[in-house]
């Protein structure tokens, strides 16, 4: 497999291996300057051949797909003259990236009179299968989707020339390679094959091998280069701080929209209730939500209704949005790839952006060496005090473009009305008044905070309690008891705070739990008096003593499902879009 590494960039003069109604719409467009892996895609190394193309998120792939098949569906031709069963079919991981690539495909092709159409999860197949049997020239889908409509006959596969999957990385994540293997043997193998991944790892590597003919490897980014448009700032803050040092930072860079990545659902609920309470517009992205809320916010994004849009990292795969300036990861990412394909979201086709990675102090160590194995150039930021906001905050009013703007002759009048009754320093304060109440307020935030131990800076550290008391609840896993329903049900029957309860560990038949010491006569009180509160639950002392147990019960053996206090922030898998 050879490798093809790109020039830097082309000027709009496009060669003629580009079809000439892509290059008018192109033009039409704006376009004055080609990116890497579209520079690339159009050399004449590329043309016919099966590439396999490694290249980051926002460097203008769609259009680079795009443009390298331009000659495999039309040849000579500028348009298409018949349409019948799709000669390209596009496949994407998720139901926002595939609408994108079908929105960019429909004004790149528009010239050439292109039917297309999209079958995705989540939307009516009925209403898929009746664009199918009209004919179509494209077929952009998820693989679910587009697996079903093959299996029902509804995808007829025979006349197809080209085969792209974008993100292919993403979709071998997300557990689609069954159904990806599926399309790809059902599709001819005289086809050309376009395969698109941020990173070419051994899984992506042997997905080539098998269905790709000499595939020319094209190599747009390199490891150095990766996001080059994106100012990463790494803040450390103490872990009780974390969600003060979001609301500063938002206030702090002020910018158009904003994506806020939280690990898990329970996580966003939370944080976009606190942000909403503070006075932020936001929408929320989460894999519970339905296609039609999914739209809606997204769609206020765009319209600037919302500014703010707090996602899971699946909930979050493919989407774009325009003036996307800032990335927050909320929860420390687990690996440097989901690191870069959230980051990813901004500093898109040669727009800046900026990425701040909040961390509590006592997981500094993981978060630089996540960055480190990400190779990513990474400055140190303090979080925002309210006097840095404020000063921000008031440079900008002085600087706002709409106090530079001469007074229309339609204004005059109304103009010297306002300063002969109020006075300019009136008006003025008038002004500063309304900004300011337009606004959330800044948080405290500690300054200059040091590091420390994490029994210092994590609110529920384990050191908490030493000398706890053990307490026991009849259901284990035969009854499918699980931390994420017994910790309510706990704090609710003792009259306590998450924070009292200490380890959790689940046996066959029971659960212990620890309570602090501080808290475990109020909490022995409160469940003697009103009991669990659930029905055939019962909650009593390990031991009379109150020490904490050597171990478990003789019959109980075998290794609890859960040794350490529960992280209601740990992340868990969410279901994938299909």
């Amino acid at each position: 497999m050879g490798v093809l590494t790109p020039p830097e960039r082309y000027p709009l003069s496009l060669p003629d291996t580009i079809s000439p109604s892509l290059a008018r719409a192109l033009a039409a467009k704006g376009y004055e300057t080609l990116t890497p892996v579209q520079s690339a895609i159009i050399e004449d190394q590329t043309a016919g051949r099966d590439l396999l193309v490694s290249a980051q998120t926002g460097s203008g792939k769609t259009i680079a797909f795009g443009m390298a098949i331009a000659a495999t569906l039309l040849g000579e031709a500028e348009r298409f003259t018949k349409v019948g069963a799709p000669l390209a079919l596009l496949i994407a991981p998720t139901r926002e990236l595939a609408l994108q690539v079908q929105r960019e495909l429909a004004w790149l092709y528009a010239e050439t009179g292109a039917k297309m159409a999209t079958c995705v999860g989540g939307m009516d197949a009925r209403t898929e299968r009746r664009a199918l049997e009209r004919g179509v020239h494209f077929v952009v889908g998820t693989p679910g989707r587009l697996r079903d409509h093959i299996t029902r006959g509804a995808l007829d596969m025979s006349a197809l020339r080209a085969v792209v999957l974008d993100e292919a990385d993403e979709m071998l994540d997300l557990g689609f390679r069954e159904d990806l293997e599926f399309i790809l043997d059902a599709a001819p193998e005289d086809r050309r094959t376009l395969l698109f991944s941020a990173t070419v790892p051994k899984p992506i590597a042997q997905l080539a091998k098998i269905f790709q003919n000499n595939a020319l490897r094209v190599a747009a980014t390199s490891g150095g280069e990766q996001h080059a448009d994106i100012d990463y700032k790494l803040m450390l803050v103490p872990a009780n701080e974390r969600e003060n040092a979001i609301i500063n930072t938002l206030l702090y860079f002020e910018v158009a929209n904003t994506i806020v990545f939280a690990s898990t659902r329970e996580g966003v609920k939370h944080l976009s209730a606190r942000l909403h309470n503070r006075g932020f517009d936001v929408v929320t992205l989460s894999g519970e939500l339905s296609q039609a809320e999914r739209t809606n916010a997204l769609q206020s994004m765009r319209d600037g209704r919302a500014r703010i849009c707090v996602a899971t990292d699946v909930a979050a795969r493919g989407i774009d949005l325009p003036n996307l300036d800032l990335v927050i990861h909320a929860d420390l990412p687990t690996n440097p790839d989901i690191l870069l394909h959230r980051s990813g979201r901004t500093g898109r086709a040669g727009r800046k952006g900026t990425c701040v990675i909040i961390t509590p102090m006592h997981r500094r160590n993981v978060a630089q060496r996540i960055l480190r194995t990400a190779k990513l150039d990474v400055t140190n930021m303090a979080p925002p005090t309210a006097v840095e906001i404020d000063a921000r905050f008031r440079e900008g009013i002085l600087s706002n473009e709409a106090l530079t703007r001469p007074i229309a002759e339609d204004e005059a009048e109304f103009v010297a009305q306002l300063i002969e009754r109020h006075g300019v320093e009136a008006i003025a304060a008038a002004y500063l008044r309304q900004q300011r109440a337009a606004r959330p307020a800044p948080e405290d935030i500690s300054e200059n905070p040091q590091p420390s131990k994490p029994s210092d800076s994590d609110s529920r550290s384990r050191e908490r309690f030493e000398g706890g008391t053990w307490f026991k609840v009849n259901v284990g896993r035969k009854q499918r008891a699980e931390p994420r329903w017994i910790l309510p049900m706990l704090c609710k029957a003792g009259d306590v705070t998450k924070t009292a309860i200490g380890s959790i560990r689940i046996f066959d038949t029971e659960s212990i739990f620890e309570v602090a010491a501080h808290k475990a006569n109020a909490f022995a009180r409160a469940i003697a008096k009103n009991g669990s509160g659930e029905r055939d639950v019962t909650i009593v002392p390990v031991d009379s003593l109150g020490k904490r147990p050597a171990g478990p019960p003789p019959s109980q053996r075998r290794r609890p499902s859960s040794v350490e206090r529960y992280d209601p922030n740990a992340p868990h898998p969410e279901r994938a879009d299909r």
